[in-house]
């Protein structure tokens, strides 16, 4: 109950009541150290994570924590896709693999239903999904990026196959305003309506109804949390990333420092502009469902570590 008496300490009195509440846990030195590293309260946050990992010595998660809130003491809070290198490590590593594998193979399957087809890629990336999934039978192929170097990537690819594209470095709300009255058979997107305010996407599900035949949606089923500093999201935040970390545990730390330390810091900070909307696949559902979609339908994708991956599939 150590988080909770924290919690209620936060909740009557804000963080000034909450940075000196009682800690004999090492999960209750890690609450306090997200208190303080959400409050720009850099030295606190880094003391209570080295308290917090002398109590719990085998966890990975307050280990590399207070690793990384010592870096923050001397050097600043570090943005989420400063490291190019440890974030590459870690898209191609650890449980992406097998996600990546499962998106392509789930694509292609989708694809080879169709004795021809247009598609439509809305945040392609790098082609790490798409790539992969790529059957003979597309005859118009339509990809939607607003990262330049990530999209050069994928159409570099496809140029070397002699696929012929066309191209959009922009985002899908750009790309909405243009007017275009293009359709695609499919439309799809894996993990990239994420960045989407819940607001806007009544607008963005109208639009793909309008413009596709069938589309289909890779994203996680993640938990909503109405507190930011509800002790069931520090656990549930804490649990999760001790599977993740372990999928990574060989590289010395790269993955750990360069990028999941920084993701997991940004959810409890508040200063932040947020990025991802993640929630539970009934939402999507629903939003696709209330768009005019009549038949949606979901299935298990993979057992990822942050969060069960979901196949939506709505016509």
């Amino acid at each position: 109950m150590a988080l909770e008496t924290l919690w209620e300490l936060f909740c009557d009195g804000g963080y000034d009541a909450a940075r000196t509440g009682p800690a004999t846990t090492g999960i209750a030195h890690f609450y306090r150290a997200v208190l303080a590293f959400g409050h720009d309260d850099f030295e606190r946050a880094a003391e209570a994570a080295r308290a917090a990992a002398e109590q719990e010595p085998g966890s990975a998660v307050l280990l590399q924590a207070a690793i990384y809130l010592a870096r923050v003491v001397e050097q600043g809070k570090a943005g989420v896709y400063v490291d190019g290198e440890a974030f590459a490590a870690f898209i191609r590593g650890g449980g992406n693999i097998g996600l990546y594998m499962a998106a392509s193979e789930a694509l292609n399957t989708v694809y080879q239903q169709y004795e021809t087809l247009s598609l439509l890629d809305i945040g392609v990336g790098d082609g790490l999904a798409l790539l992969p999934a790529m059957t003979g039978n597309i005859h118009r192929l339509s990809l939607i990026e607003p990262s330049e170097a990530m999209l050069a990537h994928t159409t570099a690819e496809l140029a070397r196959w002699g696929v012929r594209y066309e191209a959009y470095p922009t985002t899908l709300q750009a790309f909405m305003q243009t007017g275009s009255d293009s359709t695609w058979d499919v439309i799809q997107a894996t993990w990239s309506l994420q960045s989407i305010p819940p607001a806007e996407r009544p607008a963005i599900f109208g639009w793909l109804r309008d413009h596709g035949r069938r589309v289909v949606i890779a994203e996680f089923d993640v938990p909503l949390f109405d507190e930011l500093y509800h002790p069931d999201r520090v656990r549930h935040v804490m649990a999760r990333y001790e599977q993740g970390l372990a999928e990574y545990a060989d590289d010395g730390g790269l993955v750990a420092q360069g990028f999941l330390m920084p993701v997991m810091f940004g959810y409890f900070d508040r200063s932040a502009d947020r990025t991802n909307w993640e929630g539970p696949v009934e939402d999507w559902v629903d939003g696709l469902r209330a768009a005019g979609f009549g038949d949606v339908r979901t299935r298990a994708l993979y057992p990822y570590w942050w969060a069960d991956a979901v196949l939506i599939d709505a016509r």
